[in-house]
């Protein structure tokens, strides 16, 4: 028998190497929206496509953007709409679309269509990760609009009060296209707060410079950029449209430092002011820091005398609320990871003498303080949730009410599971557009022991 030829090098790949389907179009029948701002539809050979730029029910042709022959899904955009939803409207925002800026999900779609989509995919995930329906959840699910944006079809919110501007190579400030490094060069964010668009980022040169972070405070007029250079490169002469403080990120160090003006901003929530430094977290939309403290007491009404823990506390805002509530006789303990946050929590809530605020991580930090007992319990986790370690500890200290603030619904549900696990139930879950035009919510779920509720 005579044996079948080598295959050269070449031919080896070839074989080896998926077939790339980017570029490719199909004509496809979009079904229901999912987790990250698409929609999902399938190929004629049944291959699952995820779909951005269309809605629910329409039917469009979707170019493939990343993906391959074999691959679970692929990524695609609508670039034509052959049958619309009565939900769409064309894009206020002339960068969005196909292939141009990433910033928003749901420019073309009505304002009350955007909260029904989102309200759409945080049931979906209640239900596939926790096993819970709207009505076990205590949800009626409504996606309730801050303050204000509750707009007609057509006007955008202009909400944005922290945008970080990406610079190409010749110094022009845009914004990120979808999964991808490329920017797209604007002259005005639609989402952007009235008090960022003022500073003019957009209409200068930035040589040098990767990116330009622009933030403008909540109650005060502080205004502040961060600036990343480019490796070797020097920082330009700040001269902007309005008073601002200057900070750059340390090229060996990542870390934050002082060129001109205040290291900090100072925001308004609670009627309290808050110090947040060297770019640290605070809410981005200007109603979301009091939206939320309001729906975390409310759910948890405090009393005079509890024992509270405020978890991922960042520089204090529900760690202040709980203590102006719990009274003297009370006390908090915050517990945040990041170095200079904790430094401002300090600073901030220094007028309580029963608080206290410890750096850390949460799973590590908690146990070593041996607290076996409280009365209520906040955490605001990062996207990525608590985690089945820590819910397991939390389950354990014998909180009347918890209140657990998200902002992926996804990393929320997994954690509601695991707090069902260990005994508890949600009472309420309340639900807040708080990123107008993008794909994501703000949750505030209230729990309490699962005894209670018999």
């Amino acid at each position: 028998m005579q044996a079948e030829p080598k295959k050269s090098q070449a031919e080896q790949r070839a074989v080896a190497e998926p077939v790339s389907l980017v570029g490719e179009e199909y004509e496809v029948e979009v079904g229901p929206v999912a987790h990250g701002g698409h929609c999902i539809a399938r190929t004629s050979e049944g291959q699952v496509l995820f779909v951005r730029h269309t809605l629910p029910g329409e039917r469009v042709v979707a170019r493939v953007t990343e993906g391959e022959e074999g691959a679970r899904f692929l990524r695609a955009d609508a670039v034509e709409i052959l049958d619309p939803s009565k939900d769409r409207i064309e894009a206020p925002c002339p960068f969005a679309g196909p292939g141009r800026c990433g910033g928003c999900d749901w420019q073309h779609a009505k304002p009350g269509a955007q909260r029904r989509l989102k309200g759409e995919v945080v049931a979906e995930q209640l239900q596939r990760l926790a096993g819970l329906t709207p009505e076990e959840a205590g949800w009626d699910g409504t996606v309730m609009p801050a303050e204000g944006d509750k707009l007609p079809a057509g006007q955008v919110p202009s909400w944005r009060t922290r945008v970080q501007f990406a610079v190409d190579a010749d110094g022009r400030a845009g914004l990120r296209r979808h999964r991808s490094h490329e920017i797209e060069p604007i002259d005005h964010c639609m989402i952007a707060a009235e008090a960022v668009s003022e500073l003019g980022i957009e209409r200068r040169d930035w040589p040098g410079m990767a990116t330009v972070e622009a933030i403008a405070a909540t109650g005060s007029q502080d205004r502040q950029v961060i600036l990343t250079p480019r490796p070797g490169a020097r920082l330009p002469i700040v001269e902007l449209d309005r008073p601002v403080s200057v900070m750059r990120v340390g090229e060996k160090d990542g870390g934050v430092h002082r060129v001109h003006g205040r290291p900090f901003v100072r925001e308004r929530a609670d009627d309290r002011t808050y110090r947040v430094g060297s770019g640290g977290f605070w809410q981005v939309h200007p109603k979301a820091a009091d939206t939320l403290v309001t729906a975390v007491m409310q759910g948890l009404l405090p009393r005079k005398g509890d024992m509270a823990l405020d978890l991922y506390c960042g520089v204090g805002l529900f760690a202040g609320a709980l203590a102006d509530r719990v009274g003297d006789q009370g006390a908090v303990l915050g517990i945040e990871s990041g170095k200079r946050a904790v430094e401002d929590a300090r600073h901030n809530l220094a007028a309580f003498d029963r608080v206290r605020i410890e750096q850390g991580k949460v799973e590590s930090v908690l146990p070593r303080t041996g607290i076996d007992e409280v009365d209520l319990i906040v955490l605001d986790p990062p996207r990525a949730g608590a985690g089945r370690k820590t819910v397991q500890h939390l389950s354990t200290l014998g909180a009347r009410r918890i209140a657990y603030v998200a902002c992926d619904p996804a990393a929320l549900a997994r954690d509601l599971g695991y707090f069902q696990d260990g005994g508890y139930r949600v009472r309420t879950l309340r639900v807040f557009d708080l990123f107008p035009m993008t794909a994501h919510v703000e949750c505030v779920a209230i729990l309490e022991p699962a005894a209670k509720g018999l």
